[in-house]
């Protein structure tokens, strides 16, 4: 598979993140850059895109949008996908991502290994689903999968 050069995040008319939400977007978007696994399906009769590639993630009247461009600006792809297969597992990572904050202020070793074991959790569920609904649009690893839900959070920070 191929891989995502550059990643930008249309978050114009979103709420402003948290200084929390805002470093979860950093470390996301570092660590999607410096390793993951993207490709393009060919269309009928024509090869896969070679990529690398430059995806634009944004919101548009509810729906994430996917633009996937060659590295050098050369439209490929866009696809929305629907929110609702996403939306409890974005409400239960910003829940448990908020007691995971608290947790590291006040709590135990113990007690904030449990708490993001369940953020671990929640946070591979999004991956799949994420996975699915890209099916026959885009091929991504897991991890890759992962980095992107926790931006599909952050575009989702406000709701």
């Amino acid at each position: 598979m191929t891989r995502i050069a550059r990643i930008e995040i249309d978050d114009a008319g979103l709420a402003v993140p948290s200084p929390e939400i805002e470093q979860e977007r950093r470390v996301a978007i570092f660590d999607l850059l410096e390793d993951n696994s993207f490709a393009l399906p060919g269309r009928p009769g024509l090869p896969p895109p070679p990529g690398p590639f430059a995806l634009l993630l944004a919101m548009r009247a509810g729906r994430l949008v996917f633009d996937t461009a060659s590295e050098e600006g050369e439209k490929l792809a866009e696809f929305q996908l629907s929110m609702g297969p996403f939306r409890q597992a974005v409400k239960d990572y910003h829940q448990i991502c908020a007691s995971y904050f608290d947790a590291v202020r006040t709590l135990q070793p113990a007690q904030i290994e449990a708490i993001d074991m369940a953020r671990r959790g929640i946070h591979n569920e999004g991956a799949r689903i994420l996975i699915e609904r890209l099916e026959g649009k885009a091929e991504l690893d897991i991890d890759t999968a992962r980095r992107l839900f926790t931006l599909i959070c952050v575009l989702n920070a406000g709701g």
